[in-house]
Protein backbone atom coordinates (compact mmCIF):
# COMPACT_ATOMS: atom_id res chain seq x y z
CA UNK A 1 0.00 0.00 0.00
CA UNK A 2 1.17 3.51 -0.86
CA UNK A 3 2.48 5.56 1.88
CA UNK A 4 0.64 8.19 2.52
CA UNK A 5 1.24 11.94 2.63
CA UNK A 6 0.53 14.51 4.84
CA UNK A 7 0.55 18.30 4.51
CA UNK A 8 0.26 21.46 6.33
CA UNK A 9 -2.41 23.27 5.04
CA UNK A 10 -3.12 25.69 8.00
CA UNK A 11 -1.53 28.03 10.45
CA UNK A 12 -2.77 29.72 13.55
CA UNK A 13 -0.06 31.64 15.55
CA UNK A 14 -0.52 34.01 18.56
CA UNK A 15 2.68 34.94 19.89
CA UNK A 16 4.69 37.51 21.71
CA UNK A 17 5.36 39.27 18.40
CA UNK A 18 2.40 39.05 16.68
CA UNK A 19 -1.22 37.45 16.45
CA UNK A 20 -1.75 35.83 12.85
CA UNK A 21 1.16 34.27 11.18
CA UNK A 22 1.39 36.76 8.61
CA UNK A 23 2.32 39.32 11.21
CA UNK A 24 4.20 37.05 13.33
CA UNK A 25 6.10 35.99 10.40
CA UNK A 26 6.93 39.66 9.31
CA UNK A 27 7.86 40.75 13.09
CA UNK A 28 10.92 37.61 12.74
CA UNK A 29 12.15 38.52 9.95
CA UNK A 30 12.50 41.91 10.65
CA UNK A 31 14.51 41.12 14.21
CA UNK A 32 11.47 42.36 16.49
CA UNK A 33 11.64 41.36 20.15
CA UNK A 34 8.27 40.38 21.99
CA UNK A 35 10.31 40.47 25.41
CA UNK A 36 9.44 42.59 27.94
CA UNK A 37 8.62 43.91 31.55
CA UNK A 38 5.64 42.03 32.96
CA UNK A 39 2.37 43.59 33.07
CA UNK A 40 0.48 40.45 34.11
CA UNK A 41 1.60 40.46 37.55
CA UNK A 42 3.67 42.97 39.58
CA UNK A 43 6.96 40.62 39.92
CA UNK A 44 8.60 43.04 42.67
CA UNK A 45 5.47 41.82 44.91
CA UNK A 46 7.07 38.47 44.77
CA UNK A 47 10.34 39.42 45.34
CA UNK A 48 11.56 37.76 41.96
CA UNK A 49 15.04 38.62 40.31
CA UNK A 50 13.77 38.15 36.78
CA UNK A 51 11.41 40.82 36.09
CA UNK A 52 10.62 40.45 32.36
CA UNK A 53 8.87 37.83 30.17
CA UNK A 54 7.33 37.46 26.45
CA UNK A 55 3.84 37.76 26.68
CA UNK A 56 0.95 38.09 24.17
CA UNK A 57 0.56 41.84 24.09
CA UNK A 58 -3.42 42.66 23.28
CA UNK A 59 -5.07 39.71 23.16
CA UNK A 60 -9.07 39.35 23.84
CA UNK A 61 -10.40 36.04 23.56
CA UNK A 62 -14.03 38.09 21.93
CA UNK A 63 -12.09 38.84 18.51
CA UNK A 64 -11.64 35.46 17.85
CA UNK A 65 -15.38 34.47 18.97
CA UNK A 66 -17.75 37.73 18.88
CA UNK A 67 -20.78 35.83 20.76
CA UNK A 68 -20.52 37.14 24.11
CA UNK A 69 -22.48 34.76 25.66
CA UNK A 70 -20.42 32.42 24.45
CA UNK A 71 -17.24 34.13 25.43
CA UNK A 72 -18.72 34.02 28.93
CA UNK A 73 -18.59 30.47 29.03
CA UNK A 74 -14.80 30.26 28.07
CA UNK A 75 -13.63 33.01 30.66
CA UNK A 76 -15.62 30.11 32.86
CA UNK A 77 -14.13 27.06 31.92
CA UNK A 78 -10.98 27.98 30.46
CA UNK A 79 -7.07 28.90 32.30
CA UNK A 80 -5.47 31.06 29.66
CA UNK A 81 -3.20 28.44 28.15
CA UNK A 82 -6.60 26.94 26.75
CA UNK A 83 -7.81 30.30 25.54
CA UNK A 84 -4.88 30.80 23.34
CA UNK A 85 -5.13 27.56 22.12
CA UNK A 86 -8.99 28.71 20.84
CA UNK A 87 -7.81 31.57 19.31
CA UNK A 88 -4.91 29.77 17.53
CA UNK A 89 -7.29 27.08 16.24
CA UNK A 90 -9.39 28.99 15.06
CA UNK A 91 -6.85 31.67 13.09
CA UNK A 92 -5.55 27.75 11.96
CA UNK A 93 -8.82 26.66 10.86
CA UNK A 94 -9.83 29.53 9.04
CA UNK A 95 -6.71 29.73 7.40
CA UNK A 96 -6.97 26.36 5.98
CA UNK A 97 -10.33 27.17 5.26
CA UNK A 98 -11.84 23.92 6.36
CA UNK A 99 -14.86 23.37 8.04
CA UNK A 100 -15.68 19.43 9.83
CA UNK A 101 -18.68 17.73 7.97
CA UNK A 102 -20.57 15.26 10.32
CA UNK A 103 -19.16 12.24 7.71
CA UNK A 104 -15.68 13.22 8.25
CA UNK A 105 -15.52 14.22 11.84
CA UNK A 106 -14.48 11.01 13.19
CA UNK A 107 -11.73 11.23 11.22
CA UNK A 108 -10.53 14.70 12.71
CA UNK A 109 -7.94 14.42 15.39
CA UNK A 110 -6.52 16.54 17.99
CA UNK A 111 -3.53 16.86 19.59
CA UNK A 112 -2.29 19.53 21.28
CA UNK A 113 0.46 19.63 23.49
CA UNK A 114 0.98 21.54 26.83
CA UNK A 115 4.43 21.84 29.15
CA UNK A 116 2.62 22.69 32.76
CA UNK A 117 -1.49 23.28 31.61
CA UNK A 118 -3.74 25.46 33.23
CA UNK A 119 -0.51 27.06 35.52
CA UNK A 120 -2.36 29.78 36.56
CA UNK A 121 -5.51 28.73 37.66
CA UNK A 122 -3.83 25.97 39.64
CA UNK A 123 -1.79 28.59 41.91
CA UNK A 124 -4.66 30.89 42.04
CA UNK A 125 -7.02 28.60 43.04
CA UNK A 126 -4.43 26.87 45.64
CA UNK A 127 -4.23 30.39 47.46
CA UNK A 128 -8.14 30.33 47.43
CA UNK A 129 -8.03 27.07 49.46
CA UNK A 130 -5.55 28.03 51.49
CA UNK A 131 -7.34 31.41 52.58
CA UNK A 132 -11.01 30.70 52.21
CA UNK A 133 -11.35 26.61 52.64
CA UNK A 134 -12.76 24.48 50.30
CA UNK A 135 -16.34 26.60 49.16
CA UNK A 136 -14.25 29.01 47.92
CA UNK A 137 -13.37 27.32 44.76
CA UNK A 138 -14.68 27.08 41.82
CA UNK A 139 -17.10 23.97 40.04
CA UNK A 140 -14.38 24.17 37.35
CA UNK A 141 -11.16 24.22 38.62
CA UNK A 142 -10.37 20.99 37.27
CA UNK A 143 -11.16 21.32 34.04
CA UNK A 144 -9.75 24.89 33.70
CA UNK A 145 -6.27 23.42 34.65
CA UNK A 146 -5.86 20.06 33.57
CA UNK A 147 -3.40 19.85 30.88
CA UNK A 148 -5.51 17.88 27.95
CA UNK A 149 -7.75 21.14 28.65
CA UNK A 150 -6.96 22.66 25.16
CA UNK A 151 -7.25 19.30 22.82
CA UNK A 152 -10.55 18.64 25.01
CA UNK A 153 -11.84 22.34 23.91
CA UNK A 154 -11.07 22.56 20.73
CA UNK A 155 -12.22 19.41 19.79
CA UNK A 156 -15.40 20.23 21.50
CA UNK A 157 -15.59 23.52 19.49
CA UNK A 158 -14.93 21.72 16.26
CA UNK A 159 -16.88 18.53 16.66
CA UNK A 160 -13.26 16.85 15.75
CA UNK A 161 -14.42 13.29 17.03
CA UNK A 162 -11.70 11.69 16.26
CA UNK A 163 -8.61 11.38 19.06
CA UNK A 164 -7.26 13.80 21.07
CA UNK A 165 -4.95 14.26 23.47
CA UNK A 166 -2.45 16.76 25.02
CA UNK A 167 1.15 15.33 25.01
CA UNK A 168 2.91 16.10 28.17
CA UNK A 169 6.74 15.96 27.68
CA UNK A 170 7.94 20.08 29.37
CA UNK A 171 9.32 21.71 26.18
CA UNK A 172 9.00 18.90 23.77
CA UNK A 173 4.99 18.75 24.14
CA UNK A 174 3.83 20.65 21.23
CA UNK A 175 6.76 19.10 18.99
CA UNK A 176 5.40 15.27 20.30
CA UNK A 177 1.69 16.79 19.33
CA UNK A 178 3.13 17.29 15.70
CA UNK A 179 4.72 14.23 15.24
CA UNK A 180 1.90 12.16 16.98
CA UNK A 181 -0.42 13.89 14.22
CA UNK A 182 2.11 13.18 11.55
CA UNK A 183 2.02 9.08 12.24
CA UNK A 184 -1.54 9.38 12.97
CA UNK A 185 -2.45 10.89 9.63
CA UNK A 186 0.17 8.76 7.69
CA UNK A 187 -1.42 5.83 9.50
CA UNK A 188 -4.38 6.17 7.91
CA UNK A 189 -5.81 6.51 11.75
CA UNK A 190 -7.21 10.17 10.78
CA UNK A 191 -7.20 12.38 7.63
CA UNK A 192 -6.97 15.80 9.54
CA UNK A 193 -5.29 16.73 12.54
CA UNK A 194 -5.95 20.27 14.43
CA UNK A 195 -2.56 19.74 16.29
CA UNK A 196 0.14 22.36 18.22
CA UNK A 197 1.00 23.48 21.56
CA UNK A 198 -0.05 26.01 24.08
CA UNK A 199 1.58 27.57 27.45
CA UNK A 200 0.64 30.32 29.63
CA UNK A 201 3.14 30.22 32.48
CA UNK A 202 4.19 33.93 32.90
CA UNK A 203 3.32 33.40 36.73
CA UNK A 204 4.87 33.94 40.19
CA UNK A 205 5.18 30.46 40.44
CA UNK A 206 7.08 29.66 37.06
CA UNK A 207 9.49 32.46 37.22
CA UNK A 208 10.42 31.72 40.77
CA UNK A 209 10.72 27.76 40.04
CA UNK A 210 13.04 28.60 37.22
CA UNK A 211 14.52 31.20 38.93
CA UNK A 212 15.93 29.16 41.96
CA UNK A 213 17.26 26.55 39.27
CA UNK A 214 19.53 29.94 37.42
CA UNK A 215 17.58 28.93 34.38
CA UNK A 216 16.25 32.48 33.53
CA UNK A 217 17.65 36.15 32.28
CA UNK A 218 18.00 38.95 34.80
CA UNK A 219 18.92 41.24 32.01
CA UNK A 220 16.23 43.19 33.56
CA UNK A 221 17.68 46.25 32.02
CA UNK A 222 17.65 45.46 28.29
CA UNK A 223 14.60 42.94 27.90
CA UNK A 224 15.19 42.88 23.87
CA UNK A 225 18.40 42.00 24.63
CA UNK A 226 18.17 39.07 27.35
CA UNK A 227 17.45 36.18 24.91
CA UNK A 228 20.43 35.57 23.04
CA UNK A 229 21.00 31.72 21.99
CA UNK A 230 24.30 31.01 21.13
CA UNK A 231 25.94 33.79 22.41
CA UNK A 232 29.23 34.07 24.79
CA UNK A 233 27.02 36.07 27.32
CA UNK A 234 24.23 34.74 27.40
CA UNK A 235 22.71 33.98 31.08
CA UNK A 236 19.52 31.60 30.87
CA UNK A 237 16.06 31.73 28.78
CA UNK A 238 13.34 34.32 28.72
CA UNK A 239 10.21 32.76 29.57
CA UNK A 240 7.47 33.08 26.72
CA UNK A 241 3.78 32.32 26.15
CA UNK A 242 1.59 31.24 23.32
CA UNK A 243 0.47 29.26 21.49
CA UNK A 244 0.58 27.76 17.53
CA UNK A 245 -1.83 25.37 15.69
CA UNK A 246 -0.78 23.41 12.48
CA UNK A 247 -3.70 22.42 10.41
CA UNK A 248 -2.28 18.62 8.92
CA UNK A 249 -3.93 16.70 6.03
CA UNK A 250 -3.34 13.56 4.34
CA UNK A 251 -2.39 14.91 0.71
CA UNK A 252 -5.36 13.63 -1.02
CA UNK A 253 -8.13 15.18 1.54
CA UNK A 254 -6.09 18.45 0.66
CA UNK A 255 -6.21 18.36 -2.81
CA UNK A 256 -9.65 17.25 -3.14
CA UNK A 257 -10.98 20.68 -1.30
CA UNK A 258 -8.25 22.55 -3.20
CA UNK A 259 -6.49 23.25 0.01
CA UNK A 260 -3.07 25.56 -0.19
CA UNK A 261 -0.17 23.90 0.94
CA UNK A 262 2.59 25.80 3.17
CA UNK A 263 4.89 22.55 3.12
CA UNK A 264 4.86 18.04 3.38
CA UNK A 265 6.14 16.77 6.79
CA UNK A 266 8.35 14.00 5.58
CA UNK A 267 9.60 12.44 9.07
CA UNK A 268 10.22 12.61 12.49
CA UNK A 269 12.47 11.24 15.66
CA UNK A 270 12.02 11.03 19.39
CA UNK A 271 14.52 10.03 22.06
CA UNK A 272 15.20 10.38 25.60
CA UNK A 273 18.53 11.22 27.06
CA UNK A 274 17.75 9.05 30.17
CA UNK A 275 20.86 10.91 31.51
CA UNK A 276 19.30 13.65 34.03
CA UNK A 277 16.12 15.56 34.82
CA UNK A 278 17.09 18.96 33.37
CA UNK A 279 20.40 18.99 31.98
CA UNK A 280 21.09 17.83 29.05
CA UNK A 281 23.43 14.98 28.01
CA UNK A 282 27.52 16.21 27.82
CA UNK A 283 27.30 14.76 24.06
CA UNK A 284 23.98 15.57 22.91
CA UNK A 285 23.69 11.98 22.02
CA UNK A 286 20.12 12.28 22.81
CA UNK A 287 19.37 14.87 20.67
CA UNK A 288 21.52 13.39 18.08
CA UNK A 289 19.80 10.22 17.96
CA UNK A 290 16.38 11.85 17.19
CA UNK A 291 17.69 13.81 14.60
CA UNK A 292 19.12 10.46 12.84
CA UNK A 293 16.00 8.80 13.65
CA UNK A 294 14.21 11.92 11.81
CA UNK A 295 16.38 11.89 8.68
CA UNK A 296 15.73 8.13 8.62
CA UNK A 297 12.14 8.18 8.60
CA UNK A 298 12.29 10.81 5.73
CA UNK A 299 14.66 8.14 4.01
CA UNK A 300 16.76 11.40 3.25
CA UNK A 301 20.51 11.61 3.46
CA UNK A 302 21.97 14.62 5.70
CA UNK A 303 23.84 16.73 3.15
CA UNK A 304 19.47 17.21 1.94
CA UNK A 305 18.99 19.55 5.07
CA UNK A 306 18.97 23.11 4.04
CA UNK A 307 17.86 25.13 7.28
CA UNK A 308 17.56 24.24 11.34
CA UNK A 309 15.23 25.71 13.74
CA UNK A 310 17.27 25.23 16.90
CA UNK A 311 15.63 24.65 20.16
CA UNK A 312 17.98 27.28 20.96
CA UNK A 313 17.02 28.25 24.82
CA UNK A 314 20.03 30.76 25.34
CA UNK A 315 20.95 28.55 28.50
CA UNK A 316 24.48 27.56 28.74
CA UNK A 317 24.33 23.95 28.65
CA UNK A 318 21.53 23.55 25.97
CA UNK A 319 22.81 25.87 23.57
CA UNK A 320 26.66 24.14 23.36
CA UNK A 321 25.20 20.46 23.59
CA UNK A 322 22.74 21.39 20.93
CA UNK A 323 25.80 22.72 18.64
CA UNK A 324 27.51 19.10 19.22
CA UNK A 325 24.29 16.97 18.82
CA UNK A 326 24.22 18.69 14.87
CA UNK A 327 28.28 18.71 14.51
CA UNK A 328 27.79 14.76 15.23
CA UNK A 329 24.82 13.96 13.03
CA UNK A 330 25.77 16.23 10.02
CA UNK A 331 29.25 16.73 10.34
CA UNK A 332 31.07 19.16 7.78
CA UNK A 333 27.51 19.60 6.58
CA UNK A 334 26.72 21.21 9.47
CA UNK A 335 28.45 23.98 8.92
CA UNK A 336 26.69 24.57 5.46
CA UNK A 337 23.15 24.81 6.71
CA UNK A 338 21.55 28.43 8.12
CA UNK A 339 20.37 27.33 11.77
CA UNK A 340 18.60 30.41 13.76
CA UNK A 341 16.50 30.05 16.92
CA UNK A 342 12.56 32.10 17.51
CA UNK A 343 13.56 31.74 21.14
CA UNK A 344 15.50 34.95 20.80
CA UNK A 345 12.53 37.18 19.77
CA UNK A 346 9.73 35.14 21.64
CA UNK A 347 11.54 33.83 24.61
CA UNK A 348 10.49 30.11 25.61
CA UNK A 349 7.16 28.90 24.87
CA UNK A 350 7.76 25.50 26.53
CA UNK A 351 5.30 23.12 25.30
CA UNK A 352 4.44 25.55 22.13
CA UNK A 353 8.16 25.44 21.69
CA UNK A 354 8.47 23.10 18.73
CA UNK A 355 5.05 23.93 17.30
CA UNK A 356 6.16 27.78 16.47
CA UNK A 357 9.52 26.45 15.17
CA UNK A 358 7.67 23.99 12.85
CA UNK A 359 5.41 27.02 11.83
CA UNK A 360 8.50 29.19 11.22
CA UNK A 361 9.65 25.91 8.86
CA UNK A 362 6.81 26.04 6.77
CA UNK A 363 7.09 29.83 6.30
CA UNK A 364 10.75 29.23 5.59
CA UNK A 365 10.08 26.93 2.66
CA UNK A 366 7.24 28.85 1.37
CA UNK A 367 9.23 32.59 1.30
CA UNK A 368 13.28 30.94 0.94
CA UNK A 369 14.04 32.98 3.97
CA UNK A 370 15.46 32.30 7.01
CA UNK A 371 15.08 34.74 10.07
CA UNK A 372 18.13 35.85 12.62
CA UNK A 373 18.68 34.65 15.71
CA UNK A 374 19.26 38.41 17.03
CA UNK A 375 21.11 39.69 19.75
CA UNK A 376 24.15 37.70 18.46
CA UNK A 377 27.14 39.91 18.64
CA UNK A 378 29.62 38.11 20.79
CA UNK A 379 28.78 34.41 19.69
CA UNK A 380 30.34 31.49 21.72
CA UNK A 381 33.65 29.85 20.70
CA UNK A 382 31.89 26.19 20.98
CA UNK A 383 28.87 27.37 19.23
CA UNK A 384 30.25 27.89 15.78
CA UNK A 385 27.35 26.91 13.37
CA UNK A 386 25.87 29.62 11.39
CA UNK A 387 23.25 30.66 13.73
CA UNK A 388 22.20 33.29 10.73
CA UNK A 389 23.48 36.32 13.19
CA UNK A 390 21.04 39.21 13.68
CA UNK A 391 19.73 40.14 9.63
CA UNK A 392 17.30 37.37 7.77
CA UNK A 393 18.65 35.95 4.96
CA UNK A 394 17.22 34.57 1.62
CA UNK A 395 17.94 31.02 1.82
CA UNK A 396 17.15 27.97 -0.29
CA UNK A 397 15.01 25.58 1.70
CA UNK A 398 13.83 22.35 0.28
CA UNK A 399 14.14 20.58 3.47
CA UNK A 400 13.75 22.05 7.28
CA UNK A 401 14.22 20.52 10.62
CA UNK A 402 12.44 21.80 13.84
CA UNK A 403 14.11 20.64 16.71
CA UNK A 404 12.32 20.43 20.83
CA UNK A 405 14.45 19.52 23.59
CA UNK A 406 12.49 19.30 26.91
CA UNK A 407 13.02 18.52 30.59
CA UNK A 408 13.28 14.76 31.47
CA UNK A 409 16.22 14.29 28.32
CA UNK A 410 13.15 14.37 26.18
CA UNK A 411 13.98 14.96 22.65
CA UNK A 412 11.19 15.17 19.48
CA UNK A 413 12.78 16.13 16.07
CA UNK A 414 10.39 17.10 12.92
CA UNK A 415 11.48 17.21 9.45
CA UNK A 416 9.25 19.58 6.65
CA UNK A 417 10.40 19.47 3.12
CA UNK A 418 8.54 22.34 0.09
CA UNK A 419 5.59 20.36 -1.36
CA UNK A 420 6.02 19.06 -4.89
CA UNK A 421 3.30 16.72 -6.52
Amino acid sequence: MAVRRVVITGLGVVSPVGIGHEDFWKALLAGESGVAEITQFDPAAFGLETKIAAEVKNFNIQDYFPDKRKVGGFLKEMDRVTLLAMAAAKLAMDDAKFEISEEEAPRVCTFIGTGVGGLITTTADHIKLVEGGPRKLGLRSIIKLMPNAPSGQVAIEYGAKGRAKSDATACASGLDSLFDAFMYIRDNRADVSITGGSEAAVNPFSLASFGNMMALSKRNSDPKGASRPFSADRDGFVLGEGCVILIMEELEHALKRGADIYAEVVGGGASCDAHHIVAPHETGAGAAMAMREALRDADMQPEQLDYINAHGTSTPLNDERETMAIKTVFGDHAKKMAISSTKSMVGHLLGGAGPIGAAVCALSIRDQKVHPTINLNNPDPKCDLDYVPNVARDVKVDYAMVEALGFGGHNTVLILKRFTK
